[in-house]
């Protein structure tokens, strides 16, 4: 492969920023809807999880009201039991042993009836807790809906154009070498406007607006060797020529000569 000059290589960086320009404002018309539809998508998931959990935490309470109920039903047929038994008890110590098993059976039956209570209680709750998260659920899903539809009107219009650029911005890498290539996208990461290669306009970086000194320029104009600037670090193609002032002056001086000559035809 033949080694390119170092004005090609600026030449081939300024292009793939033109590029990139271009889609950072294509991207730039969409704003934060990408960002609005993900966060909306992570919002509706934990809010979905949140309902699982409220249902799990119902189907647990209801299995503890059912494992209540059996106990209960257990110390209800012991208590009929050691009643019969008592009726046929030999003396009164064991009538009184049959007595504290039924008091206790009776406590036990008094216990899963506070705790059915508690737990039903809890299933209420929880309950509303759907409703009302339920309900949040789906004015996000419908803000979501919305916000889809926009962004996909908004690609729909743009989808195209991105597309091209992207072919050819696939293209153009081709033409910078791997380690240019690095140091370009790495200055654009860093970058808050995404510009890593830039020009002197008016005796300034226009990356950052920082004055570049004569020597840095005539550097420049060379074509040597590749010139970051000072400040912000990024690659500084070319400079842009300032309009020569006698030529400007001219300019004005002939003006000045027309609406003179004007005003003398028109008196």
């Amino acid at each position: 492969m033949v080694e390119r000059t170092i004005a090609q290589k600026l030449q081939a960086l300024l292009k793939l920023q033109a590029i990139d320009s271009k889609i950072d404002e294509i991207k730039k018309i969409r704003g934060d809807l990408p960002n609005e539809v993900q966060d909306l998508e992570d919002e509706i998931a934990g809010i979905q999880t949140r309902i699982n959990n409220f249902l799990n935490d119902i189907k647990k309470l209801e299995s503890d009201i059912e494992e209540k109920r059996q106990i209960r039903k257990d110390s209800e047929k012991l208590i009929a039991k050691y009643k019969e038994q008592q009726n046929n008890v030999r003396n009164n110590r064991e009538f009184e042993a049959l007595s504290k098993e039924i008091e206790a059976e009776e406590l036990e039956i008094q216990l899963c009836e506070k705790r059915i209570r508690e737990a039903n209680e809890k299933i209420a709750k929880k309950r509303i807790d759907i409703e009302e998260t339920t309900k949040k659920l789906n004015e996000r899903k419908k803000d979501l809906e919305n916000k889809r539809a926009e962004l996909e009107t908004i690609m729909a219009e743009s989808e195209e154009e991105e597309n091209r650029l992207l072919k050819e911005r696939e293209k153009q890498v081709k033409n910078i070498e791997e380690r240019l290539l690095y140091s370009y996208e790495r200055l654009r990461k860093n970058s808050s406007n995404g510009l890593a290669v830039v020009t002197v306009k008016r005796d300034a970086c226009s990356g950052c607006f920082n004055i570049v000194p004569p020597q840095r320029q005539a550097e420049i104009r060379e074509n040597r060797k590749i010139i970051v600037c000072e400040h912000c670090g990024r690659i500084l193609a070319s400079v842009e020529e300032k309009e020569n002032s006698t030529t400007a002056e001219k300019s004005t001086r002939r003006i000045g000569i027309k609406d003179n000559i004007f005003s003398i035809t028109k008196e």
